[in-house]
């Protein structure tokens, strides 16, 4: 198995040098990302062709209520900012490349236990596996949001950061587009029953016949590239939510004029910090639960009304989803409950199973 592992490796290494020897431009396009998806393919068979265990430092297991990932540069303070927010303690300096594992760390904020992992530096072609770019972009895009740490005084090196979360098909801050479609083995030819983008039928026919799929009813329902509609048709997309922290803001001028320039360019909400100096640290750390999509919630026992006994869930849940969390006996028993706080009309509100939550909540469950 090992000696299919190297060969697997070789063809993986050639393709490597085809592509960096390759320049961008239109008519390379597809050409280059022909040679991702092969890439991509090669990757997951010396996986499944090893049986030496995974690299160390770049597969940590997921532990709290959410997982957040700190990508950047090398010496963009990533280390110095997970020492601030977190009970870790990473190495730091003032040179590059002073991580070269993933360090793991907990966040406690709004009684929610968030993890936040201290990701290796990414560097430029990090996406064709140098300075070990792919298992560090492959662990990050498992996180639940992406924390892109910049330096204030660089911080035109975000657009390349991005590029090579992209260049492997991974959208920072950015929504799944909508798009469907139902293979149909009896229809002959692909039907476009929505369109909404500027595709053609012949581009969306090609890409479609291209992997196979040659009967399908299709609907696009919002605007993509075709190398993106390639990638979702492909399989091989993921979206992952995304912020960023602009670090360094006390040796940085004009900083304000930095953040609105980033909101601008690329649409990502960013906090101004300085980590060495603790500056808006808690402005950071509210940032990340609200982009986590979660929320607090407590429990209150009818039999002790000062309880409460923090529950984690994700933004929209019911009460019945609660209950849910907590145990299905719990869910098939529920009558009602009486909630406190935000979501509430008035103080000990009765209300149904599915009644939607909100942040800090106190719920008393009632069984029947």
């Amino acid at each position: 198995m090992e000696s299919k592992a190297g060969a697997l490796n070789e063809k993986l290494e050639e393709l490597k040098e085809q592509y960096s020897k390759t320049k961008y431009n239109k008519k390379t396009d597809k050409y280059l990302l022909t040679l991702r998806a092969k890439m991509s393919r090669l990757r997951k068979e010396v996986e499944a062709a090893k049986k030496t265990k995974k690299g160390k430092g770049f597969f940590v297991k997921k532990l709290g209520d959410a997982t957040v990932a700190l990508v950047g540069f090398p010496s963009a303070g990533k280390s110095t900012l997970i020492n601030a927010i977190s009970n870790t303690r990473s190495k730091t300096a003032s040179y590059a490349f002073t991580t070269n594992e993933i360090i793991p760390g907990m966040m406690l904020y709004n009684d929610a236990h968030i993890q936040i992992l201290d990701m290796p530096g990414i560097i430029e072609r990090a996406h064709t596996g140098v300075g070990g770019g792919l298992q560090v972009i492959s662990a990050a895009k498992a996180a639940d949001l992406i924390l892109i740490v910049i330096d204030a005084t660089d911080w035109q090196k975000l657009d390349t950061i991005l590029g090579e979360f992209k260049a492997l098909n991974i959208f920072l801050n950015r929504r799944k587009p909508d798009i469907r479609i139902a293979e149909d083995e009896k229809r002959q030819g692909i039907n476009i029953e929505v369109n909404r983008s500027k595709l053609t039928q012949k581009e969306i026919e090609s890409v479609l016949n291209g992997f196979g799929i040659f009967g399908a009813n299709v609907k696009i329902n919002e605007d993509l590239p075709v190398e993106e509609f390639m990638a979702l048709v492909s399989g091989n997309c993921h979206y992952v939510g995304a912020i960023a922290a602009l670090n360094k803001i006390d040796i940085a001028a004009d900083y304000a004029k930095t953040v609105a320039a980033i909101k601008s360019k690329y649409g990502l909400e960013t906090v101004p910090i300085s980590a060495s100096s603790n500056t808006n640290l808690n402005e950071l750390k509210r940032k990340i639960y609200d982009n986590l999509n979660i929320i607090t919630v407590y429990l209150r026992n009818r039999l002790d009304s000062h309880s409460r006994e923090p529950l984690i869930l994700a933004k929209g849940s019911t009460v019945g989803a609660a209950a849910q969390k907590i145990h299905t006996e719990l869910r098939n028993q529920l009558k009602c409950a009486y909630i406190d706080g935000p979501s509430s009309k008035f103080r000990n509100q009765r209300v149904g199973v599915d009644h939607v939550l909100m942040d800090r909540d106190v719920v008393t469950f009632i069984k029947i």
